[in-house]
């Protein structure tokens, strides 16, 4: 499961967990600081807030030489380029800061913050379980209109599938940089799957555009967004040398954030083929 649908709206999974942890937290914090009429939604607030700020800031420091040439994009966030453990420091330095100001909220935060963070490791736990992580089985077909298998097309390399539509304006932004990573990384295997359109209108899309993309299947049915529990376009699913998913990316992909994922496939990739070799 990625997404979660509030409605006609699909939520990434990430993000629904970071809420409801969030409100358990605060909804903690209040039950143990009651008799001091202390809460601590003010703080978490503030811990997202630096959390955030901090974990961009990594990521675009990290990867500052592919966002050089396009400056604005460092604001975008929807690429979702952050760095995990630098936003984890700036939420912690925040708690512990506010807690040494006022002796009142320590208890409180305490408490709340272990049960947020059980709780979203509770609910990421038992998704993951669920979750089918090997290459889905699915009927797909070429351009041309012959059979194609995911599998097949694999051949033992590791694998980005790109679950894409010509009406949807990020999948229309993000392929230049899905087109131009294809010609770059030639070991890895690109896949562009159209989710419910004919071949027709997906060809009219790539010839308008000049994207000469290899891997284009037709998915008529959106058959394999289903199978991978994603209700949303794009979605992108990276997948190592021996089928198994490793990562994914709901919206837009920036050439720093495909830069990112394709440097964690690679390093899940040789550990999985050293781990293979020494059994």
């Amino acid at each position: 499961m990625l997404t979660v649908n509030l409605g006609p709206i699909p939520l990434p999974i990430t993000l629904f967990l970071m809420l409801v942890a969030l409100l358990v937290a605060a909804g903690v914090g209040r039950l143990v600081g009651r008799g001091q009429q202390t809460g601590i939604g003010n703080v978490l607030v503030d811990m997202l807030w630096a959390a955030l700020l901090v974990a961009r800031i990594a990521f675009v420091a990290a990867w500052f030489d592919t966002y050089r040439g396009t400056p604005w994009s460092m604001l975008d966030i929807r690429d979702g380029g952050f760095t995990l453990w630098a936003g984890l420091l700036a939420a912690s330095g925040v708690a512990i800061w506010r807690g040494w100001r006022r002796a009142a909220l320590r208890k409180p935060l305490i408490w709340g913050v272990s049960a947020g963070v059980l709780a979203w490791g509770g609910m990421f736990g038992a998704i993951h379980m669920m979750n089918n992580t090997a290459l889905p089985e699915v009927s797909l077909t070429t351009l041309a209109g012959e059979s194609a298998d995911l599998a097949a097309l694999a051949a033992g390399k590791p694998m980005v599938v790109n679950l894409w539509a010509s009406w949807c304006p990020p999948c229309r932004r993000e392929m230049p940089v899905l087109a131009a990573a294809q010609k770059q990384e030639t070991g890895v295997r690109f896949v562009f799957v159209n989710q419910g359109e004919e071949g027709a209108t997906a060809q009219r899309y790539l010839s308008a555009g000049h994207l000469d993309l290899a891997n284009v299947l037709l998915d008529s049915g959106a058959r394999l967004g289903r199978a991978v529990g994603s209700g949303a376009l794009p979605t992108t699913l990276f997948y190592d040398a021996n089928g198994r998913l490793v990562d994914t990316h709901l919206g837009e992909l920036s050439a720093a954030s495909l830069a990112s994922k394709l440097n964690r496939l690679r390093t899940r990739t040789d550990f999985s083929t050293k781990r293979v070799t020494h059994q």
